[in-house]
């Protein structure tokens, strides 16, 4: 049996005629999680988290002592570290996993090696030259581990500088323009990542996806409703339709992949979106009371329709 869950054997117990050692069984292969499963899951949440409290302690050493320390010392410390990190990756007795765990630690302690040698010598150049170097640096590893965390991080990265290079470089660039390509951005590499999970069979987790659905969906929301409110008619022309096909990609993706977030993103961005049509309009007691209603109304009816989604598939199964 395949798929199957704790509410499709508590059928099975009232109205077939399968023994308690059978459901027992049941449990045990299909529900309860093995000795074995436990003991990788804190292995690896445990690695995890070490690599976190060993980045986090090197930055809060080098925070604390920084006056105290040579410009030797801390940028020497810090390439050590990222060596030796490097290094104990390449290990051949270490499994995969954990070699893109130490990686993801090793491109974390790039980023402080960047920002202390920024510290000691005083460049002057722009936030955005600090992260786009960061980027360029972790590239190799991003594409070497195809670890979702580090992907996750190195999405992150790439969007942290296009932001900053238009606050501090491109600063006759629109609010609309950053915003737009934003959107493409994190689209582009959303759609990329499904394709590549369908067609190349790559194991992407749905986590990753979800956060990239996330983040362009709240992209464009945020993107229409400062068009609504500020009128910027560039940005409205590419944005709405836009928007319009990629909501419907995600509709059409959620009901194939049988996925609910969708339906629960998707349909939460349009109704932020109305209720910012419903304030242009006007921002008197008329205008909150029918944003009021329409908010209460629209959120029950996207909750009823996620329960009557969710009750669907699981028959289905």
């Amino acid at each position: 049996m395949k798929n199957i869950q704790r509410e499709d054997l508590q059928i099975l117990s009232r109205h077939s005629n399968l023994s308690e050692e059978d459901l027992k069984t049941l449990l045990e292969d299909n529900i309860y999680s093995s000795e074995e499963a436990w003991q990788k899951f804190l292995k690896l949440f445990l690695i995890s988290l070490g690599i976190g409290f060993t980045v986090s302690g090197i930055i809060f050493f080098f925070a604390y002592n920084w006056a105290d320390l040579p410009k030797f010392a801390k940028i020497g410390l810090t390439e050590v570290l990222v060596i030796a990190a490097t290094v104990f990756a390449l290990l051949p007795k270490i499994n995969n996993n954990t070699r893109n765990i130490i990686l993801t630690g090793a491109s974390a302690l790039v980023g402080v090696l960047f920002a202390v040698f920024g510290q000691i010598y005083q460049t002057g150049a722009d936030a955005y030259d600090f992260f786009l170097a960061w980027t360029i640096f972790i590239t190799l590893w991003v594409i070497i581990s195809d670890f979702a965390p580090l992907w996750l991080l190195y999405v992150v990265l790439i969007n942290t500088t296009l932001i900053l290079y238009s606050n501090q470089v491109a600063k006759d660039w629109d609010d609309s323009i950053i915003i737009l390509l934003l959107f493409v951005l994190n689209a582009a590499i959303l759609i990329g990542s499904i394709l590549l999970s369908h067609y190349k069979k790559l194991s992407i987790p749905n986590w990753f996806t979800n956060i990239l659905s996330l983040a362009v969906v709240s992209v464009s929301t945020f993107g229409l409703c400062l068009d609504f409110v500020d009128s910027h008619r560039t940005l409205l022309s590419f944005l709405i339709p836009l928007s319009i096909v990629t909501y419907t990609l995600g509709i059409w993706y959620g009901f194939k992949t049988k996925n609910s977030f969708y339906f629960a993103i998707i349909p939460l961005s349009i109704v932020i979106i109305i209720c910012s049509l419903l304030f242009k309009i006007g921002d008197n007691e008329a205008i909150f009371l029918l944003v009021f209603f329409f908010v209460i109304v629209s959120i029950t009816f996207i909750i009823k329709n996620l329960m009557n989604l969710q009750k669907k598939w699981k028959n289905e199964k």
